[in-house]
Parts: C-alpha cells; structure tokens; sequence
C-alpha cells in the first residue's frame, strides 16, 4: 500500500503540525506490506500499559503449573498436535466467505499452530469457564467484519456447550445482530460500524455514484453509540475501510480528504481519519452517563497482499506462519497501530474519574506473523468472479487466539473485582 505524497502550504501550518502530532512522519523510506526481513529483528509496536490493567498482561500459567503474570501478546506461533476445538462440521454457524475447508482448502497447516507467550503458557479456551463468567450478562461487537469474524470464532468456541437462540438476525448484513444463550442468560450481540462515526455513502463533493463515504470525524455512528449503556462488555474495533478513498468532515465543514484528488482539499493518511474516529468513538462511550461496563479495544489485524493490492490480483499464498524476527510493522500498519493505541490512553485516563476501565487485545503482532491464516480464493467456488481475501481468517484458524485472550482478560478482570479465581468447570 503506497500513500499518497503530500504539499501542504505554508499558510495550512496548524493543518500539519495536527498530521504530525497524529501520525508517524511518512516522510521515511515506506516498506511494503509484507516485508521479509533476513537479518533484523522484529520491531515491536508502542504498547499502552495502564498500572493494573488487563491491557497489557493476563495471569496464565507457567510451565511449573504456578500462576504468573506474563504479557500474553508478545510471544509467538509454535507447532501443536492438538486437534482444532471446532470444524465446519461441528460448527453450522460458519459464514460462507470464512468457511475455507467447505470450499476445499486442501492445506490444513495452518491449523496446527498455537500462540505461545514469552515466559508462560496461555490457557487453552474452556466454552464453559466463559459462559459461567458472562452468565447474565451481554457483550456486543462493534465494528467491521473483521469484528463479525471474531463473534462468529466465538459462537463456534462456545458451540460445544451451547448454541445460541436468534433473537434478531434481519435480512440487511448491515443491521443488529443478537443472540441469546439461554442456559447462561448472556446475550452476545453485534452491531454493524465500519468507521465507528457518522458515515454517508456518495459524498456530494465527489461524483454522482462514485461510493465515496463521506466522514464526519467528530460525530459517533448512532447505530451503536446510542444503544451501548445496557451492554456489559463492548469489543471495538474498526480498520480495513479507512484506506480507501474518503471525505473528511469536522463540524459540518470539508477538512481534508484521503485519496480524493481534489483541488485545494488536503490529502490525509489513512491514519488520519482512523485515530479521529476512535477519539470520537471512545469519547461517545465516555458521555453515556448509564454505560457502566467494560470497553475492550481491539487492535488492528494487517492483511497479507501479495502481488498486488487486494482488487489488483494480490493474494496470500503462503502455508506457515512467519518466525517473529522474519516480520516488521511497515509504516503504513504501524501509523494505524499507533492512531488506536494514541487514542485508547487517552480514554484511559479520561475513564478512571467515571469509573469506566478500557482494556486492549493486542492482536496485531501475532496476527502479523499468520499470512497463512486467510481464505485467499477459498471463501467462495471456483469460477466466481471474487478477489481474493487476505484481511479476514478462516474458521476454524488463527483467529480463535483472539477469543484464547479475551478469556484470558475477562478472568483477570474477575480477580481484580471479586479477589476470587474464575472457577474452571469441566
């Protein structure tokens, strides 16, 4: 991915001192997306580490059985003989577009890694040790697909002890979607907001029919911003729609644009756009004075293009995972990493005089080293005319880590409000 080069006039000074207070300078030699390193190590991202936070570390165990704390997310992918916890069989609920094994992935590596934190053990998923944490209480996704990709790891998780009633599923793939585990009383829920603020398709600075969205940066998506105070747990998330073209608005007026090719409108990073939707994300979650529950970030999964952009021919063929010190962060996915982690410290601090605790899932760096992981042409027969899709993950796959974590945190979460371990039921 190669942004776009930059003329700022002297007379839009504040405009760039603003990109560089919030994005890394893109004046820097770009990598590509995925870049293959020989000799170096891997760079480790900026990391936001609240005093007592599940943000940044989980008790797990160690390899002497005693409980420690470790920073589950810095670590990396190990061989494993264990069979996945679900198959396209066991699971009915897979959507088609990440049901790789229906569509004939003939390669089934890449399920046999597990992630493995530096200095410990990371538990592997126990369905009923969750249920009994979330037992009369209600989580919801907010995001994009790749948030829905998550949800649906999480229902197939759970499908072993329970599945779920459908309380709301509508024809739109655009609406609500809720579920209710009877047994439990936990409603799992999700709520569709690609750019987390106000969005409006066919900006009217842009021709007719072009699809362009327009932004407006300083206004929350009331699709799920109003309709958060009665959920427990909420999962944010949001990333692969902000490198497209985009408008800008900030209190009703044009401030810039990404990609847009206009005259006289500066041209901002995908960055730019992002860090401002999460700041007005956090901020909305931060004025429901009813909301008391627990916001969980959940950080930005790189896809793996290869050959191409992902509607120019790119795919993702490799069958393993990368080693930590083979991968790096390019420019481009570090500058979103940053925008989400720059924005949730803020929240943060701004939560502990309300009460409201903002944990992060930091998937990025583990999800970086799985370019084997996607569907790739797999999410769909032969013959139809798709490109390939290297920004979501197979089910079962290496996404299912991302609910290993989030178990890991609400257990943690657990101990520090009850002083009482979560209790493991078989």
């Amino acid at each position: 991915m190669k942004l776009p080069s930059m003329e700022i006039p002297l007379e839009k000074a504040v405009v760039t001192l603003i990109l560089l207070l919030t994005c890394i300078p893109l004046l820097l030699k770009k990598s590509p997306v995925v870049k293959e390193l020989k000799k170096t190590t891997m760079m480790t991202p900026p990391r936001v580490i609240e005093k007592g936070s599940s943000s940044s570390s989980s008790a797990t165990t160690s390899k002497n059985g005693n409980s420690t704390k470790c920073d589950i997310f810095t670590g990396g992918w190990v061989p494993k003989e264990e069979a996945p916890y679900y198959t396209n069989r066991s699971c009915s609920i897979i959507h088609d577009h990440v049901n790789c094994m229906k569509f004939g992935r003939p390669d089934m590596d890449f399920l046999k890694w597990r992630w493995k934190p530096d200095g410990c053990e990371l538990n592997i998923f126990n369905a009923s040790q969750f249920l009994e944490i979330v037992r009369d209480k209600k989580l919801v996704f907010v995001g994009d697909s790749v948030g829905r990709n998550q949800m649906q790891s999480l229902m197939c998780l759970l499908s072993g002890v329970e599945y779920p009633i459908v309380v709301s599923f509508p024809d739109d793939y655009y609406k609500p979607w809720f579920y209710l585990y009877k047994t439990y009383n936990f409603t799992l829920a999700s709520f569709w907001a690609p750019f987390l603020v106000k969005a409006e398709q066919d900006d009217p600075n842009v021709p007719s029919g072009s699809g362009i969205f327009g932004l407006h940066l300083d206004v929350p998506d009331e699709s799920w911003s109003t309709k958060i105070d009665e959920f427990d747990y909420i999962i944010l998330s949001a990333g692969h729609w902000f490198p497209r073209q985009l408008m800008y608005y900030e209190n009703g007026h044009l401030i810039g644009c990404r990609k847009c090719g206009i005259k006289n409108v500066t041209d901002y990073p995908p960055c730019y756009g992002y860090q401002r939707a999460f700041h007005t994300g956090f901020k909305a979650i931060l004025g429901r004075k009813n909301f008391k529950g627990v916001t969980y970030l959940r950080t930005f999964s790189p896809g793996h293009f290869e050959g191409g952009e992902w509607n120019k021919g790119g795919n993702c063929p490799r069958k393993k995972p990368f080693r930590s010190s083979e991968m790096t962060l390019d420019w481009d996915n570090l500058d979103m990493y940053s925008a989400q982690m720059n924005e949730v410290k803020v929240a943060q601090q701004e939560g502990r005089d309300r009460g409201l605790k903002f944990r992060v899932i930091d998937v990025t760096r583990a999800m970086l080293l799985r370019p084997d992981g996607h569907p790739s042409r797999y999410g769909h027969w032969p013959g139809e005319n798709r490109t390939n899709d290297c920004v979501h993950w197979c089910l079962p796959g290496p996404i299912d880590s991302w609910n290993e974590f989030l178990l890991e945190m609400f257990k943690e979460e657990r101990v520090n409000a009850t002083g009482k371990e979560a209790r493991v039921l078989e």
